[in-house]
This record gives structure tokens, sequence and C-alpha cells, in this order.
């Protein structure tokens, strides 16, 4: 096997990984074949067209390895403003590995198993196999070959899960170290959940996460992602469902921290009737680059897919939103709408915006846009005329442009309710505008 350039420190990190573990067998070849994928591909480059925006020079310039030793303590009050309010079924992973004394995964309804992926790998071997697959990119393969840890959650068919679930991921320490978590969801035919997802944190590293969903038929996840990582950090994660007969995938994506972020997402439509709809918001500022790729992909007749994303830039801040809608030969009735919108505060922000539709089929309804735009000076003079001063006016007005997205999502309670307080805490102290 070559080693390139890119790959030699994370085989070295690779083998001090398995040195002296005790792993079952299935586990070490998954390991394996992840590391060997990785050293053939490398890191992605910008002569590839799915990565031609997002520049990676923060990873590729030094390699941030995963660290062998845990995290220390981390005091519970770091974690309050990224909780969910109320009762929740709570996972906490610092630096990619379990932490029981921030974690309420609480009694579980029959039915249902949540847990550390590692505790899976134990307990349900052949549950725990099944968070690994075959595809991915060169980050997910990067996974696969170092992660610590993660989460495991699946639901029986018929089984309604009332509280959510919340799975943190928090960074925190050095700026040359990164975490690897992996998480499976697999909800059965009829199954309901909610799922919140966050990556937060005071460190500087990389978090590398990969996400593998599959619904059976019928069965319904709303899934939130919030990204609020720290200033200097980098965020990627690669997202896979496969939606069966009649499955509902809805998923709402907030993307406000880490220096570099991107997050990739295959949905798969296997199903007819299957629905799959984004909603999500970009707010970036500074220097910021984060990059939302999408592709749905419908092979069966009668599905639907809906993505609405916004974007608001200041600073020197790079948006990208990547989106493919794919309609294979014979999956006649797609309806698939995409639409990304874009909000300029400053002169030197830059937006990548592309779109697209391959479409192999008859009788389909699909349609797909973007727009890159700068405030609106007649509402401004509007508002400033009735006394409001030019900064709370322009903080009211972009307030109003990313929330528009959330209200179109349909989340309801707290879920909704945690959504619009990392916005007002954008709006009144990340993002500047306060």
């Amino acid at each position: 096997m070559l080693i390139t350039d890119d790959s030699a420190p994370f085989q070295e990190a690779y083998r001090h990984l398995l040195a002296g573990t005790d792993q079952p067998d299935w586990l070490r070849s998954q390991r394996q074949a992840g590391m060997e994928r990785f050293t053939d591909l490398g890191f992605p480059t910008r002569r590839q067209e799915a990565w031609r925006f997002t520049d990676l020079e923060q990873l590729t310039a030094q390699p941030r390895l995963p660290s062998l030793d845990g995290a220390p303590p981390l005091p519970a009050d770091l974690l309050e403003p990224w909780r969910l309010a109320g009762k929740t079924h709570r996972l906490v992973l610092v630096n990619g590995r379990f932490e029981p004394a921030l974690s309420t995964i609480g009694t579980l309804p029959d039915g249902v198993w949540l847990a550390p992926l590692a505790e899976t790998v134990l307990r349900r071997p052949d549950v725990a196999a099944m968070a690994f697959g075959a595809d991915g990119n060169a980050f997910a393969f990067l996974n696969a070959a170092l992660f610590t840890d993660g989460a495991v959650l699946v639901l029986a068919p018929g089984t309604v899960l009332e509280m959510p679930v919340e799975i943190i991921h928090y960074s925190t320490g050095d700026t040359q170290v990164s975490a690897h978590p992996r998480l499976r969801v697999m909800l059965g035919d009829g199954a309901r959940a909610t799922l919140v997802e966050t990556a937060a944190g005071d460190g500087n590293g990389w978090t590398n996460a990969v996400i593998d969903v599959t619904l059976g038929a019928d069965a319904e996840l709303t899934h939130v992602h919030v990204q609020g990582e720290g200033a200097d950090a980098a965020h990627t994660s690669l997202l896979t469902a496969e939606l069966g007969s009649r499955a509902r995938y809805r998923t709402f994506a907030l993307i406000t921290g880490a220096s570099l972020s991107r997050r990739d997402m295959q949905v798969t439509l296997s199903g007819p009737g299957a629905v799959f709809t984004l909603h999500g918001a970009y707010l970036l500022d500074g220097g910021q680059e984060a990059t939302l790729a999408v592709r749905a992909d419908h092979k069966v007749p009668d599905c639907r897919t809906e993505e609405v994303v916004k974007g608001v830039l200041q600073g020197a801040a790079h948006g990208v939103f990547l989106g493919t809608v794919a309609v294979r030969p014979g999956a006649d009735g797609t309806d698939a709408r995409q639409l990304n919108r874009n909000l300029l505060l400053s002169p030197s922000t830059r937006v990548d915006t592309k779109p697209e539709l391959e479409i192999f089929a008859d009788d389909v309804k699909c349609s797909h846009g973007a727009t890159v735009g700068s405030l609106d000076e007649a509402a401004l003079f509007y508002l400033q005329a009735r006394g409001i001063d030019p900064v709370t006016a322009r903080s009211m007005l972009v307030a109003a442009f990313a929330a528009e997205v959330i209200d179109a999502a349909g989340l309801e309670g707290e879920v909704e309710a945690l959504l619009r307080r990392h916005l007002a805490r954008w709006l009144g102290g990340e993002g500047g505008l306060g």
C-alpha cells in the first residue's frame, strides 16, 4: 500500500490507536479498510468538481491527529448554551469520546437502543457492524479508521420516542487534535423520533463526523444539526440517509461556528412516496468559510424533495451551497424544489451557489433557484424614518431574513426555541450585529 504525504501521519496515528487494544476482528477489518481507502484517495483537492470551492489548507498545512488521551474533566455549565430545554435523552461526546458524567440517557422505552458506539460494539456487535458502510468520501474513510466512539440509535418497528434524543459533540483543547465521532441511526417501519445533533466547543481542533441514517417504510425522523464550534476550529461531516417507502426525513442545518466548515449530505429516496425536506442557514462572519453540499437521489417514483437554504455573510466570509437533485430513469412523479438565498452585509464577502438538476425521467416537477443580494435600502430608510437607529434597523432586517427559514421548517416547541436562541445569539454577539 502506497503511503502518500497526506496519509503518513494518520497511518502512524492509526497504528498507535490499535496498539495493545482488544478489538473484534470485524472492527479491525473495517478500520483497516478505511485507512486503505483514505491512503488511496488522500485529501480532496480543488481539482475535484465537488471540492473546487472549498479551501482545505487549514487541514492540509499541518496534520491534526486524534488524541490517545481522554479530555480533562469538563464543567457541566459549558454545555448549558447548547442544551435543549426540557427533558431529553442526552448523550455527550467530548473530543470524540463518551462522557457519562455529562450524559443523561435516562430510561428508554421498549424497542429503543441508544448507547455510545464503543458500548454497542461490546454489547450489540450485530448492531454496531451496521454503523460502517462501504461508501463515503475521503474524510469518512479516515473516520472509519480513527474513530474512538460515537452513538447508535435504533428504534424497532412501530416505536415512537416521545422525548427528543440529543447528541452533543464538544471539542476542547489543542489546535492539532482531531476527533472522529460516528453516529448510526436506524428507524424501523413506522417508527418516529426527533434527533438534535450539536457540535460545539472552546477548542480549535478538527471534528470529522460521520452520520448514517436508515428509515424504514412509513418511518419519520426530524433531525436538527447545529454547528457552533470554536472560532479557529475545523468541522467536516458526511451524512448519508436512505429512505424507505413513504418515509419522511425532515432536517434542519444551522451553521455558525468554526473557521472552516463543510457538511455533505447524500440522501437516497429508495421507496415510493418518500419525502426529504431540508431547511438551513449558514451565518458567517470574519474569515469563516462554510460549505453545505447536498445530493438527493430519486431512485423510484412519486418521491418529493424540498430544500430551502439561506446564508447571511459579513466581513470576509465565504459561503458555498452545492445542491443536486438526481432523478433516475423511471422515477416518474418526482417533485423536487431547491432554493438558496444569500444576504451579503459586507463588500468583501463571497458566495458560490450551484443548485442543479439531473433529470432522466418524464412526468416530473423540478425547479431550482439562487439569489445573492444586499440589504434593501428602502426598507432600511423606512425603519430609520420611524425613529429606529441604523444598527437596530439593520439587525431587524437580517433577523427577519434568517428567521424566515426557521418558520418555514415547521419545527415546534423546544427544538424551534433552540434554533431561535442560536440565531439571536449570533445576531447579538458572535455575528457582530448587536
